[in-house]
């Protein structure tokens, strides 16, 4: 009997999750030989990086097919569905494809697990059973390229079975410390592993030890650079009504009055980095296409990109937003942003942060733009409880400001609430702190 979507995810997410892993690429290249290396049927740009990955992946691929390429798209984590992960010309699959594309995979990978049991070795991990769909789905379609977000770091991760002609590197900060190590330098050096041989690595700005690390790696391979404020970058922007109005320096020219319906000086930095990713990737700024893309095509591919959860309205009335930072840089951008692009008169948080995180730095991050905040747990296992989050919150907002809520639909009245009762004219509310709490935000409020 074939399995609903429902069921095959339920089948992937029994095994280890994305968080938990043994560091290796044996599996998933075992699996992809047997499946005949699909990765290798259509070219790829790769992103890495701490923050920005999602969108700026999302705006790469709105580019490329806007430039009348079809496209793969593959991101992580996923928001609300899992089929959001594994996207054909911007859509996710549909369920009848994604339990296509698991049943057509699950002999090898069954293979492979029975391989690594024989040896003592963990079986395959929920995210490289993904990659493994996700290369065979883009394979099939076929697309023309592939445009591939890392799950976590670079050089192990599952995705790095595919080589990138572009290697796009967004900014490096400490985050899955566990895995990638302790300061930016050895994060850097691990995320640097997408850059390939003779492939163009762009690079976002970075910490100066992040770069030297970058640097080195593409300079081993001999890949090509190109570094945000030397060879592209923003050159103006204006707040704009849902969003901004930007002009970009691209590896080959200037684009003007390019509008991003997004908000935050990040997204426009994002924007450079994918406007130079597509002019590497299409030979744009060569000896042929010496003055870059087309003006109104690159304008109508970005008019046409969004990045859910990312400082999204999600209620009107009063205003509810969702973003799902999950770590203090995060945490700095999305404060930057709401101060550009908002002004409430009162801000309410409802804020839960996972386990593994740095609890402390979010919540110091968002404390000077909050006036109160209310501490909840999203549906994830490895929330921090809300009493124990609260106690965090106290320290940094005061006893007074702090409402503690384990039900993430209570803490979200509550706030409204809080809003409402002080009779203050364009008060609002922003909930962040993990991506999955930005993902159940998104469900309560019934948001596509």
């Amino acid at each position: 009997m074939t399995r609903t979507a429902q069921e095959a995810y339920a089948e992937i997410l029994g095994r280890a999750p994305e968080h938990d892993l043994v560091p290796s690429l044996d599996r998933i290249a075992a699996v992809c030989e047997m499946l005949g290396d699909p990765q290798r049927s259509f070219r790829v740009v790769h992103l890495t990086g701490t923050n920005g990955k999602t969108s700026t992946t999302r705006m790469v691929e709105r580019l490329l097919r806007e430039h009348g390429l079809r496209t793969g798209r593959f991101v992580s984590p996923h928001l609300t569905d899992v089929r959001e992960r594994i996207a054909l010309d911007g859509e996710p699959l549909s369920p009848e494809r994604f339990v296509e594309v698991y049943e057509e995979v699950l002999p090898y990978v069954e293979v492979v697990d029975a391989r690594s049991a024989q040896t003592g070795e963990p079986r395959m991990t929920f995210f490289e059973v993904l990659v493994a769909m996700a290369y065979a789905a883009f394979a099939d379609a076929p697309v023309d390229v592939a445009v591939v977000e890392v799950g976590m770091g670079g050089a192990w991760d599952a995705t790095n079975v595919a080589d990138g002609e572009v290697s796009v590197v967004m900014p490096i900060a400490v985050d899955h410390e566990r895995f990638l190590g302790h300061d930016v330098a050895t994060i850097a050096g691990e995320k640097a592993g997408i850059i390939k041989k003779g492939a163009t690595a762009v690079l976002a700005q970075q910490p100066v030890e992040a770069a030297e690390a970058l640097l080195r790696r593409a300079g081993e391979v001999g890949a090509r650079v190109a570094r945000e404020g030397l060879e592209f970058g923003v050159v103006h922007r204006d707040v704009a009504v849902g969003g901004q109005l930007v002009t970009l320096s691209g590896l080959a020219g200037t684009y003007e009055d390019v509008y991003l319906p997004l908000h935050g000086e990040h997204q426009a930095h994002n924007a450079a980095c994918a406007l130079a990713a597509v002019e590497a990737f299409l030979g744009a700024d060569s000896e042929q296409a010496p003055d870059g893309l087309d003006r109104d095509v690159v304008r109508a591919g970005f008019a046409g990109v969004d990045s859910p959860g990312r400082l999204e309205v999600v209620r009107r009335g009063p205003t509810v937003l969702v973003d799902a930072a999950h770590n203090p840089a995060g945490a700095a951008v999305l404060v930057d942003a709401m101060r550009e692009a908002f002004t409430f008169t009162k801000l309410v948080g409802v804020v839960g942060v996972l386990q593994e995180k740095d609890a402390d730095g979010i919540l110091g991050a968002l404390e000077p733009i909050l006036d109160e905040i209310v501490v909840t747990q999203s549906s994830s296992p490895r929330a921090i409880p809300a009493e124990e989050l609260g106690e965090l919150a106290e320290e940094i907002f005061g006893e007074e400001r702090v409402h503690v809520r384990p039900r993430l639909d209570d803490a979200l009245d509550d706030a409204i609430g809080i809003v409402e009762a002080g009779g203050a004219v364009g008060g609002g509310v922003l909930a962040t702190g993990s991506v999955t709490m930005a993902a159940d935000v998104r469900t309560l409020f019934k948001v596509r």
